[in-house]
């Protein structure tokens, strides 16, 4: 809709002042109630009538709410590119696509009005390749979490060329469902198994997983991974799965992901997540928790083969 479309060029305007400011001021980066009254500033001056508009306001607001877990997000999609390398119209482009695509209501705007309204930005706003990279960014992170998230290599998708996953480049990760017996609270009750997750910053729980270097196991590189990411040391007991996936670099192109699961045990303590690799939580999970969780379709059958694993041995 027109309305939509000039209320995102008024945050884009708004967003680039917050951010060039947020670079040069030496006093301290704009507060919130600075940042709206640039806002009203800019619709009052470049379209009046829109001053109580909600939608413009509610972008905003949820922009600046998510912009640090969207950093996050635009560093892992697009690796090549610091944030801060960036220009500030293509950044702020992305934060706006990327929170609309994620957290926004997608009922109201879909994931691909979300992306063309984005690229329409670029177009209007950044340099002569700001469109193709922007498209490049979102596209990535669409095919990574989107409808439904990843592009399974046992799923066809309608109308598309197939993928020749023989002819892609491989990475090879492990990763590691992993229990432990809480022990009983001082109030009463008895001890039972909780589950290490993680959680990612396009908002889904998974397993603990991480790239298998050169020289290691796959189990070995597990051990390792588990203990950068979440700070347990873990002793492995049996393979859960593998799962294949295509991902899709917006530079580099598609690659195929290669990930073995195992079940593994731990002392229940507190998780220590690592600030990095697009992760933004950590918690252990109780059994009844896990059906409410929002976490992606491949993982869900490893999750319930722990169960039953674990079911059997009676713990």
């Amino acid at each position: 809709m027109a309305n939509r479309h000039l209320s995102r060029s008024i945050v884009l305007q708004t967003l680039f002042e917050w951010d060039f400011t947020l670079n040069n001021k030496k006093g301290g980066s704009p507060t919130d109630d600075e940042v709206k009254k640039i806002l009203k500033r800019n619709l009052k001056e470049f379209a009046p009538g829109f001053e109580d508009d909600v939608f413009v306001f509610s972008l905003i607001n949820q922009v600046l709410e998510k912009r640090k877990a969207v950093d996050e997000i635009i560093e892992k999609a697009a690796p090549d590119w610091p944030i801060n390398k960036i220009s500030i119209i293509d950044r702020n482009i992305l934060r706006i696509g990327l929170t609309e695509l994620l957290f926004g209501d997608r009922k109201e705007v879909p994931p691909k009005v979300a992306i063309n309204e984005a690229i329409e930005l670029a177009k209007t706003f950044g340099g002569e390749n700001s469109g193709k990279f922007v498209n490049g960014v979102l596209g990535a992170v669409y095919k990574e979490i989107g409808e439904p998230g990843k592009e399974q290599v046992t799923k066809k998708k309608k109308h598309s060329e197939p993928i020749d996953i023989t002819k892609l480049p491989v990475e090879k990760k492990g990763g590691a469902l992993v229990y432990a017996k809480k022990p009983a609270s001082p109030a009463g009750g008895d001890s039972h198994i909780v589950f290490a997750l993680v959680h990612d910053v396009f908002g889904y729980w998974t397993i603990s997983k991480g790239s298998i270097e050169e020289g290691e196991n796959e189990k070995e590189a597990t051990i390792r991974e588990v203990k950068e990411e979440i700070g347990l040391d873990i002793k492995i007991e049996e393979k859960l799965g593998e799962n294949e996936y295509v991902a899709t670099h917006p530079d580099k192109g598609k690659s195929l992901k290669k990930v073995v699961y195992f079940l593994a045990q731990s002392e229940y303590k507190e998780l220590a997540l690592e600030k990095s690799g697009g992760l933004d939580g950590a918690r252990w999970f109780e059994l009844s928790a896990i059906p409410e969780l929002r976490i992606y379709n491949d993982i869900i059958p490893l999750i319930s083969k722990a169960i039953e694993i674990l079911s059997s041995k009676k713990l």
